[in-house]
Formats: C-alpha cells, structure tokens, sequence
C-alpha cells in the first residue's frame, strides 16, 4: 500500500475535484449535480453509446471519482457494472465522491485491472470495456501491453465495445495505438479533440452494427436528457467514423 499513490480532495463551492498531484486533475464532481460528467474526456468516453445504446454488462477499470461509474449507474439501468481499482486510498473516498454502494446492478473490487479482465467469467461476456486507468506517471505499464488488449478482446461479445482514454503526451501513445489496432485486428476508431488532452479510442469485436453511427438522430435507447449532456461529443464521434469510412 505504501508504493501507491495517495489522493487528496480539492473543493470548491460548486466543485469537488480528485488529484494525485496538483499538475492534474483525475476527477471532477458538480456538488449540485454528482452524476453529471463535467471532464470532456469522460463525455468523448460514452460515444460508445453510438457502438451500443444499451449495453448489458459493463466492466471498468480504474474507479477515481467513479464519475463514469455514476452516469452509467443512473442513465443505463439495466446494466450490470463492475469496476476494478487497485488502490485502497481511492476506494476511500468513494463516499465522498457519493457513488452508490454495491448493490445487483454494481460491483466495485479492489484489485489489479488485468488480472480482473482475466477472471473466467468474463470470457466473451461483456458488451463495454471502459479503461480509465491513471496513476501520477501515467498508464501502469501492465494495463497497455499486447498481451493486455488481447484480454480486452477476449472478454467482448461480438459487437461488444473497448474504450480507452488516451493520453496524448504518453511518450508510447502511437505503440499503445498499435498494439490495439492488433489485437482487434484493425477494428478501431480514435477521436481527436484538440480542446483538451485526451484521445478516446474505440475498439470493438465484429460483427458491428454502425446504424447510430450513421444516424443524424438520438438513438431512441438514449433518454433525452442524457442525450443533451452528451449531443456535441456523439457529433464528433459520428463524424470521426465518417472520416475512417471514407480514409482511401
């Protein structure tokens, strides 16, 4: 326990953020709002919704603030989730951060994300994978190795869906792209935002059913209030698969 990182809480009025140092943010709450998702790349992240509006069991790795955790508790309520997190000193603050306790719906374990993603139970199982998994040096390095990703692939049904927050200063970002370009044999997706620092990949295992994608409207699956929280970042997601559909 002594050789992970210790987090603190920083508040404001309207504000409650998570950090391991002041350099950066890993979590941000709205005190009035806690489910809201306030961080753009945590939006970018549930373009997965386009992939599948309504995923049945989820698994993520890295808890944090649980701000993902949160929105997808709330606004996809026949989901099963279960979320991985290693470090005790995060699990800590879950109160604080007002995520649900476990109940049927929700699982929170502490232990490593690949050993968890390993477990049998997850084997062609899963319809999301959400990896959010940061520590003050950056993705631990057993959470981007080849042999990592392919688990990933392993555990989704077909048409299930992995995302990955990207970092875009990771000296290794084009070596980590790669080797989830392998082990999905291709099937992925990245969006660009140049407003913040993070690069959202999407990987998925065939067949994929692309008709939200494609469509201009909400998906009728998709509430509309979550809808609105979220439109700006599907948009851009829609049109980063544009682009791919039509790359020569």
């Amino acid at each position: 326990m002594s050789a992970l990182p210790k987090p603190f809480c920083v508040d404001s009025d309207l504000v409650k953020s998570l950090h391991f140092d002041l350099s950066e943010t890993q979590s941000r709450m709205s005190l009035r709002d806690p489910d809201a998702l306030l961080l753009k790349y945590t939006k970018l992240m549930m373009g997965c919704l386009l992939f599948n509006p309504t995923p049945a069991r989820i698994a993520m790795i890295g808890l944090g603030g649980g701000s993902l955790v949160k929105f997808c508790y709330r606004h996809l309520p026949d989901a099963v989730i279960e979320v991985a997190e290693n470090n005790p000193r995060v699990l800590a603050l879950r109160d604080e951060f007002k995520i649900p306790p476990d109940d049927a719906r929700l699982a929170i374990h502490l232990a490593d994300g690949a050993e968890f993603l390993r477990h049998p139970r997850f084997r062609h199982a899963l319809d999301l994978v959400m990896l959010d998994a940061y520590d003050p040096s950056g993705i631990p390095e057993h959470l981007c190795t080849q042999g990592f990703y392919n688990d990933c692939r392993r555990t989704l049904k077909p048409g299930g869906v992995v995302v990955v927050n990207l970092f875009r200063g990771v000296p290794d970002y084009d070596s980590y792209i790669e080797r989830i370009r392998a082990a999905f044999d291709g099937c992925l997706l990245t969006v660009i935002d140049h407003k913040c620092s993070n690069d959202i990949v999407f990987a998925w295992a065939d067949p994929l059913v692309d008709q939200h994608l494609v469509a201009q409207t909400r998906p009728a699956e998709i509430a509309r209030p979550v809808w609105s929280q979220l439109a700006s970042v599907m948009q851009k997601t829609r049109e980063a698969w544009q682009e791919r559909q039509t790359a020569p």
